[in-house]
């Protein structure tokens, strides 16, 4: 039995954690909390949401990336098709964009709520804002790329 369609779901499964939640929290969560709830309680509100949340990204970018890799390599890289090699391009540059959230703006979000440092938990979490809908919409490319791929560079 071959292993590539419990990669494909491993590798699905994972991009629906990820790109899902960030839908979730962008389009959903962040206009709500930003209009019922005053600065104290929003930070720390998404202090507790990327808590619980970026474990699960942590385990879906590890997911996401094995078993592309495998599925890329039992084909043979060269081989690949474009859209796949333009797929895991667009994943990396999405997993380089939220180690930088994880490592810089995150982790200054952490330390501000700490403090109670309310306008340096803001701007941190403005940056994380802006950062995670550039990501929400790459992973809807990405998506677009592997679904419609096959289609747009044959086309």
């Amino acid at each position: 039995m071959s292993l590539t369609p419990l990669l494909l779901f491993v590798h699905i499964a994972a991009v629906s954690i990820w790109v899902g939640g960030m839908f979730f929290a962008y389009v959903c969560l962040r206009p709500v909390a930003a209009v019922q709830l005053e600065p104290p309680a929003r930070l720390r509100l998404w202090r507790a949401v990327f808590g619980r949340f970026f474990p699960w990204v942590w385990a879906a970018v590890a997911a996401i990336l094995a078993s592309g890799l495998i599925m890329m390599l039992a084909v043979g890289m060269k081989d690949a098709p474009l859209h796949w090699h333009l797929m895991l391009a667009a994943g990396l540059i999405m997993m380089a964009v939220f180690m930088h959230v994880f490592f810089a703006p995150y982790r200054r979000l952490l330390r501000a709520v700490d403090a109670s440092d309310w306008p340096a938990g803001g701007a941190a979490l403005a940056q994380i804002r802006k950062l995670v809908g550039f990501n929400t919409v790459l992973g809807f490319v990405t998506i677009a790329t592997a679904t419609l791929g096959r289609w747009l560079v044959a086309g």
